[in-house]
C-alpha cells in the first residue's frame, strides 16, 4: 500500500481522527490516543509506525521488514520503512489490529461514547 492509500484506509476506522504533528507526521488517533504515524520519507520516525499488540511485539519488532518504532518502541509500536514490503492485507490488518489494542485500552464510558 502507498501512504496515501493507508491514509485513506485508517480514515475510514471507526471514531478515527487525523491531524498533522511534528515536521508534517500524519497522525491518526482514536479516543485521543495514537494508533498510526504516517511519516514522511526520510523522517527520524520511519515511514509508517503503529502501535502493535504487547504479545506480538517482541516477534514483530525482529521480522523482516519492521523494526522498533524511533521514540515509541517502549510503548510497543513498530516500523514500516517501505509500506511495499507488506501486502495490503497485511498492512490494513496490522493497522486494524493496532486500532483495535488502542480502542480496547481506553476507559469504556470513552468507549461508548465512540460507539465502538
Amino acid at each position: 500500500m502507498t501512504p496515501k492509500q493507508i491514509d485513506a484506509f485508517c480514515g475510514k476506522l471507526p471514531a478515527a481522527t487525523r491531524t498533522v504533528q511534528w515536521e508534517g507526521v500524519i497522525v491518526f488517533k482514536v479516543g485521543g490516543k495514537m494508533f498510526c504515524l504516517i511519516a514522511p520519507e526520510d523522517h527520524s520516525v520511519g515511514r509508517i509506525s503503529f502501535k502493535s499488540a504487547p504479545e506480538h511485539y517482541d516477534a514483530l519488532s525482529r521480522s523482516p521488514g519492521f523494526r522498533p518504532a524511533p521514540y515509541l518502541a517502549r510503548a510497543k509500536w513498530v516500523s514500516v520503512d517501505d509500506p511495499k514490503a507488506l501486502t495490503e492485507r497485511e498492512m490494513k490488518a496490522y493497522i486494524k489490529r493496532a486500532h483495535a489494542v488502542i480502542a480496547g485500552a481506553l476507559p469504556k464510558k470513552k468507549q461508548a461514547e465512540l460507539d465502538l
